[in-house]
């Protein structure tokens, strides 16, 4: 639910749930920009205000200003823009192409969380070489401590990360006062550096360098990978909150870009900018300040698998992706979940970029380009949004704003045969997964031929007359009442089990994302009755208890299970996916011994 004010409590929180992505982008960021460009006074004051205005236009603008003030309850995020979306639109090609851009937006946000561990972790872990001694530490040695880490945050996921998450913010706090004051130190001594505000040198950069100053571009963005949090957490806090929490957020971390840019000014040969900043500055305090930003990292890697989490739960409510076995990490808040199938397929992922970059600007040459479609994904349907509006100040802003995003696209091109291609080809496989799924779904409701309600309770009332009824209450699982599915005509018409009471079940999402409520309909028949049970698309319902509250004391619980038969590779693999995810009744952990699937063999 959406807070109205933001307390110094819930601002502090922000720093740990929102802006570990972000916050831990000036580990890499001017490194990797400037190991290829020239730290020429020039140079450096212009890509400082390429950063700058980029954190402006990105990060402020498109999410801070335009699309937080987007929510339905409070909530942001990609499915969010899409419902907002669709309940405006009266098209169904228009829905569908929306629905589309979700579906890819969705898959580009795994696309590059999956680098975010990644290059975090490991360009921290790269500040050892720093530490006396540690000069000549072999590369394969700090991926195996950067894979240790990573192992180890996400071998803890499944027992929640509640308890701990109390101490994300003020970690997160004091690395941004350690990233300002580091940065402020420097800025006295190369004051022309603070010239990068002004716009002026971000457009004389381009005028100066043509097209290799637009393909700087590609690495300027990594300034602002992790922008899209603040849209996307929003729910969890409220908007005010992550609002003033980023109005601190941007000054530390301007404040720190600007100190690194003269940092390069006074020591052009520098390779390993911010750490080699911070040894300079205090010495005694490196390493302190090394194991705060593997802390950082960490935390910034939590951020993006919770968030992980919570879009794939997203999905499956909203019938997009298959139901994965949900785990529930906390007895108070059932918004904090594990998906052990999300969480280890992430796991290898991050792995495996590790050893296949190898070294952190590697990774940087690939990071960026998913993000950056989301990016414009956002721009294109709040533009959309903003049109059947009529907002029209916000209309020619995120029009502006999507322009913007493009030429960064257009820029980010280049990474493809870079390493681009992965954060593409990890995009890839949940987007196939979301097609195959709902198509599939699609393919089987008309596969399974649905009995018309009118000639279900026609039939029904017939043996009904003609039979003893069973003792007791049994619940019926269907999605659509008005369609009455095979299992159960099986159940009751063919096989003649017939409770005193049956009551069809069916579970609707609703357009808003919160809330829960389920009464009973019409009586269909002597003994048939609906019950429906609405809840918003981001809810995490205990379905079991919303039964009880309405006085269901059910005897019996009937599902459909379906047996697909089919020479059709893309059904075989959709086939896989029903067969390796728990049913309908076990992904709301209906009690077990109540339960009987009934299986239906289909022809696909």
């Amino acid at each position: 639910m959406r807070k109205e004010r933001a307390s110094f409590s819930d601002i502090i929180k922000s720093f740990g749930l929102v802006f570990g992505d972000i916050g831990t982008s000036p580990i890499y960021t001017l490194t990797v920009i400037f190991l290829l460009t020239k730290p020429t006074e020039a140079n450096i004051v212009g890509i400082l205000s390429l950063i700058v205005w980029t954190m402006i236009i990105i990060v402020t603008a498109e999410y801070a200003w335009l699309a937080m003030s987007l929510s339905k309850k409070g909530e942001g995020g990609t499915i969010v823009l899409k419902e907002i979306l669709v309940s405006l639109l009266k098209s169904g090609r228009k829905v569908s192409f929306v629905t589309l851009l979700a579906f890819i937006g969705i898959s580009l946000l795994v696309g590059d969380g999956v680098l975010t561990p990644a290059i975090s972790i490991l360009s921290a872990v790269e500040g050892l070489l720093l530490i006396p001694g540690f000069e000549k530490t072999d590369q394969s040695l700090l991926i195996i401590i950067a894979g240790i880490i990573a192992v180890l945050l996400f071998s803890v996921q499944r027992k929640g990360t509640g308890k701990v998450a109390g101490a994300f913010g003020p970690i997160m706090l004091l690395w941004f006062l350690s990233l300002a004051v580091a940065g402020s130190f420097f800025i006295f001594q190369a004051p022309f550096v603070i010239k990068a505000v002004n716009p002026y040198y971000a457009i004389k950069f381009f005028v100066d360098n043509g097209i290799a100053g637009f393909f700087v571009l590609s690495q300027v963005i990594l300034c602002a990978t992790g922008g899209e949090a603040l849209y996307a957490d929003m729910g969890h806090l409220g908007r005010k909150p992550i609002i003033r929490a980023w109005s601190f957020v941007f000054f530390a971390l301007l404040l720190n870009y600007i100190g690194q840019g003269a940092f390069l000014a006074t020591h052009p040969d520098a390779k390993n900018v911010l750490f080699e900043m911070v040894l300079k500055l205090t010495p005694s305090l490196y390493i302190p300040f090394l194991i705060l930003s593997i802390m950082a990292t960490v935390i910034a890697s939590q951020a993006m698998i919770s968030g992980m989490f919570s879009i794939v739960y997203q999905g499956i409510t909203t019938h997009i992706i298959p139901m994965f076995k949900v785990d529930y990490t906390s007895s108070e808040l059932r918004s904090q979940i594990y998906i052990g199938a999300v969480n280890w397929f992430l796991l290898l992922a991050v792995l495996f970029v590790m050893v296949e970059f190898r070294e952190s600007h590697n990774l940087a040459a690939a990071y960026g380009l998913a993000v950056n479609g989301d990016m414009i994904l956002t721009g294109i349907m709040m533009t959309w949004i903003f049109m059947i509006r009529k907002n029209r100040l916000k209309m020619a802003a995120s029009i502006f704003i999507t322009i913007v995003v493009c030429f960064f696209m257009g820029s980010n091109i280049i990474k493809i045969p870079h390493g681009g291609y992965w954060s593409i080809i990890i995009a890839m496989m949940p987007f196939i997964v979301i097609m195959i799924y709902t198509q599939g779904q699609k393919k089987l409701y008309r596969a399974l031929r649905p009995l018309d309600i009118k000639l279900f309770i026609e039939r029904y009332m017939l043996v009904r007359k003609t039979m003893n009824t069973i003792n007791g209450t049994a619940l019926f699982f269907s999605r659509d009442t008005k369609k009455i599915p095979p299992y159960i005509i099986r159940t009751m018409l063919t096989n003649h089990i017939i409770y005193e009471n049956n009551i069809l079940v069916s579970i609707i999402k609703r357009d808003d994302p919160y809330g829960v409520v389920g009464y009973f309909k019409e009586d269909l028949a002597e003994g048939l009755r609906v019950f429906e049970i609405q809840m918003g698309y981001l809810e995490v319902a205990d379905v079991e208890e919303v039964l009880k509250e309405a006085g269901i004391d059910e005897k019996s619980i009937f599902y459909g299970l379906e047996d697909i038969s089919t020479t059709n590779f893309v059904w075989k693999v959709f086939s896989v996916f029903k067969r390796l995810t728990p049913a309908f009744v076990q992904f709301y952990k209906l009690p077990s011994n109540k339960l009987h699937g009934v299986i239906s063999r289909v022809d696909m």
